[in-house]
C-alpha cells in the first residue's frame, strides 16, 4: 500500500501525533466558507488585478480580510507585502504563503468577470493588467485557510504566519521581504508552505512532489559590439549581427554538450535587437536569454558557460578585446531551484491522503521548468523545510482545451480549485504543527 518506508513513517507520524480531523466538517466548513465569502472575495480579486511591486490595494483587501480574523497583520513588508501572525502557545512556527500580483496581459477568457483594469507598470507605461496565472486563486485560498485555522485553535499549538508576496512573476517579491527582516521582524518558520493553481491538471488532484518543485530562472543579457560600416562593404566594419548570430546557435551547444545528459538545462533566446536599416551594418546587438536548471551545481555551469560562450565566439570572428561582449545576470530576475525537503513533503503527503482520499495525489513529471521564487523562503542556509505543490484547475472534460498559463484565454475553475487548495492546506499545516 505504501510506496516506501518514508511514506509509512511519516504516515504512522501524523496518524499518532494529530488530532483526528473530521473530514465531513472541515470540507462542510470550507464550503459554507465559500458561499458565504471566498467566492465573492475571487470575484473581486479577479477583477482588479494589479501588477508586480504595484499591488496596492490589493495587499490592503488581503490585509483587512485576515485582521478580520484575529490575526496580527503588518502591511508594506518588502515595499506591499503582508505578514500575519497567529500565535497559539508553544510549538513550532508554520508560515503559509500566497502570491498577490497580476500580469500585464490583456484579458480575453470569455468570463462574465474578466478584467478591463489598466496600471502603469514600474517601466512608466501604462498596461492592460489579468491574474493570468491563478494569484488571485492562492490569496483566496489564504483567506480560506486563515478562517479555518483560526476556528481550529485547540487542534494545534505553535505560532502560524501568513504571507501576502508581492511581484512572484518578476521573482524578486521573495528577497525584497526577506531583505525588509522577513525572519527577523517576524517569527522564523520551522515550515513553509505553499500551492499554485495549475490549469493543466484535473480539479480535485494535487501534484507534490518530494524533491524538485520548480527550477531555477536567471535572467541574463548579452550585449554585442561591433565596428559600423556599409552593407555594401561588410569588410570595413565588424558586423554585430552575425557574432550575436553565431552565439545564438552556439549557445545550444551548452545544454547537450556541457551539462551531463540526465541533467535538465534550458537557454531560450527570447529577445534580439539590431540594427536599424538594410544598407547599415551597425555596431552593437542586444539579447536577452533565461536560463533554468534543476540543480545549484548545473545553474553555475550553465551560466559560466554562456560567459565563455560569448567571449570565444567574438574572439574567432575578430571582435577586439575591448569590445568584448557583455554578458550581464540580472540581479533581480533571478531565483535558485524550489526543493521541496523530503521528510517534511512525505508527512504533508500521508496527512492529504489521510484527509482527502487515496486519489487526491497525482505523480506526473513537470510539464517544462518554470521558476518561482518560493525558493528564497527554503534556501538550505536558512534552515526551512519548505513544501510546495500544486493543485489541478480544470475539469477533466476541458483538460484538452485548456489554455495555458499567462495566456489571454488563461482561467480556472475557481470553486475546486480553492476548495481543493484550502482543504489540502489546512490538513497540511495541522499535521506540522502536530508532530511529535
Amino acid at each position: 500500500m505504501f510506496k516506501n518506508a518514508a511514506l509509512f513513517a511519516a504516515t504512522a507520524m501524523v496518524a499518532f501525533a494529530a488530532p483526528a480531523l473530521a473530514q465531513s466538517d472541515l470540507r462542510a466548513d470550507i464550503a459554507a466558507d465559500y458561499a458565504a465569502n471566498l467566492e465573492a472575495l475571487f470575484t473581486h480579486f479577479h477583477e482588479n488585478p494589479e501588477l508586480s511591486h504595484r499591488e496596492f490595494e490589493t495587499s490592503k483587501r488581503l490585509a483587512s480580510e485576515i485582521r478580520a480574523l484575529g490575526f496580527d497583520v503588518t502591511e508594506g513588508v518588502g515595499k506591499t507585502g503582508v505578514v500575519a501572525v497567529m500565535d497559539n502557545g508553544a510549538g513550532p512556527t508554520v508560515m503559509i504563503r500566497a502570491d498577490m500580483d497580476g500580469l500585464p496581459v490583456l484579458e480575453d477568457s470569455g468570463l462574465s468577470y474578466s478584467s478591463v483594469a489598466q496600471q502603469e507598470d514600474i517601466d512608466g507605461k501604462t498596461k492592460p493588467v489579468m491574474h493570468a496565472c491563478g494569484h488571485d486563486t492562492h490569496m483566496t485560498s489564504l483567506v480560506g485557510t486563515a478562517r479555518q485555522m483560526a476556528a481550529r485553535k485547540d487542534q494545534w499549538s505553535g505560532t502560524l504566519v501568513l504571507i501576502g508576496q508581492p511581484a512572484e512573476e518578476r521573482i524578486s517579491g521573495a528577497r525584497d521581504m526577506l531583505e525588509d527582516g522577513l525572519y527577523k521582524r517576524f517569527p522564523k518558520p520551522d515550515y513553509a508552505l505553499a500551492f499554485h493553481v495549475y490549469a493543466q491538471a484535473p480539479t480535485g488532484r494535487i501534484m507534490l512532489p518530494v524533491d524538485i518543485a520548480y527550477s531555477s530562472a536567471d535572467s541574463v543579457d548579452i550585449v554585442v559590439h561591433g565596428v559600423g560600416a556599409h552593407g555594401a562593404s561588410p569588410h570595413k566594419g565588424i558586423d554585430p549581427v552575425l557574432v550575436a548570430s553565431q552565439i545564438v546557435v552556439s549557445l545550444q551547444s551548452i545544454v547537450s554538450r556541457s551539462i551531463p545528459p540526465q541533467e535538465a538545462g534550458v537557454i531560450t533566446v527570447g529577445s534580439i535587437h539590431g540594427g536599424n536599416k538594410h544598407n547599415i551594418i551597425g555596431d552593437r546587438v542586444e539579447m536577452q536569454l533565461t536560463v533554468r536548471s534543476n540543480s545549484p551545481e548545473v545553474r553555475a555551469q550553465l551560466l559560466d558557460a554562456i560567459d565563455r560562450v560569448a567571449e570565444g565566439v567574438a574572439v574567432s570572428m575578430g571582435v577586439p578585446k575591448k569590445l568584448m561582449p557583455e554578458v550581464i545576470r540580472s540581479k533581480i530576475e533571478t531565483t535558485p531551484p524550489t526543493i521541496n525537503d523530503r521528510e517534511t513533503a512525505n508527512v504533508v503527503r500521508a496527512a492529504i491522503t489521510a484527509q482527502m482520499g487515496e486519489g487526491v495525489l497525482l505523480d506526473v513529471p513537470r510539464g517544462g521548468m518554470g521558476a518561482e521564487d518560493f525558493a528564497y523562503f527554503i534556501t538550505p542556509e536558512l534552515g526551512v523545510k519548505g513544501v510546495y505543490f500544486r493543485v489541478g484547475g480544470t475539469p477533466a472534460k476541458d483538460l484538452e482545451k485548456a489554455a495555458s498559463h499567462h495566456s489571454p484565454f488563461f482561467k480556472v475553475e475557481p470553486e475546486p480549485a480553492i476548495k481543493t487548495g484550502t482543504e489540502a492546506m489546512v490538513t497540511a499545516a495541522l499535521a506540522l504543527f502536530n508532530q511529535n
